[in-house]
């Protein structure tokens, strides 16, 4: 959990500067485009990581075994952060104040879900708190989710405004009178959003539709916020696993 939450804080920022540079020269050579896809690579692999670590932890999920299903969430991962990543970072040389408050927004909006949802991983208020803000940090880049329920349609839900997010974003680009790119350039971009969020959304629905672990008959819980009927908190039952 903490290494989960460690790659995101630390990650995400350090990708959107990375991207922000390549784009504003508008040129790069191979060790820039290197060390951006090392960084999606490390973001996206902390979710497949903790996402195997928690089943093991939990004695009525089953494991996610094999390395097909591990690629497959793994590619869900990396291309809808990569799409998302260059919107924003469109977003920033558009306007840094509305780039600041539409993160900003979507992190509240996070928070709220996280405190609807009655979170109860850690054992004081306080450090709960902390837990829910992080929560809605993580929820900014990635689905996460946060609380034992069928998450089909809140999962839906969120992408669908993913979609919708980052084409305003490209629209506005396309419409709006810009000197920051020129046309050559721009078009690969607009491409390589919309080509990587199409492919996100695809392995998004192979995982889900065809190899996600099936669930327990008798429960339905959370991948992220384990045992809803255990007493005690969530961080000392996964700690103690």
């Amino acid at each position: 959990m903490l290494r989960l939450f460690e790659t995101y804080l630390e990650g995400c920022p350090q990708l959107a500067l990375q991207l922000y540079i390549l784009l504003e020269h508008e040129q790069a050579n191979f060790s820039q485009y290197a060390a951006i896809m090392v960084s999606c690579c490390a973001i996206s692999w902390s979710t497949v990581d903790y996402q195997i670590a928690l089943r093991k932890s939990l004695p009525d999920k089953n494991l996610l075994n094999g390395p097909c299903p591990k690629l497959i969430y793994l590619f869900y991962k990396l291309f809808t952060l990569l799409s998302w990543m260059l919107s924003i970072v469109l977003l920033l040389f558009l306007n840094i104040k509305i780039a600041l408050f539409l993160l900003s927004f979507l992190w509240f909006l996070g928070i709220l879900w996280a405190f609807k949802e009655d979170t109860q991983f850690c054992a004081s208020q306080g450090m709960e708190l902390m837990y829910r803000i992080v929560v809605g940090f993580i929820l900014v880049f990635t689905f996460f989710n946060i609380k034992g329920q069928n998450t089909k349609c809140p999962m839906s839900c969120y992408y669908i405004v993913r979609v919708l997010a980052t084409l305003g974003i490209l629209i506005v680009f396309w419409f709006y009178p810009l000197s920051i790119f020129n046309s050559d350039y721009f078009i690969p971009i607009s491409i390589t959003i919309a080509l990587t969020l199409l492919l996100g959304i695809i392995f998004l629905i192979i995982y889900y539709g065809t190899l996600h672990p099936n669930r327990s008959e008798e429960t339905k819980m959370d991948e992220i916020d384990g045992k809803p009927v255990q007493s005690d908190c969530r961080m000392k039952y996964f700690l103690m696993e």
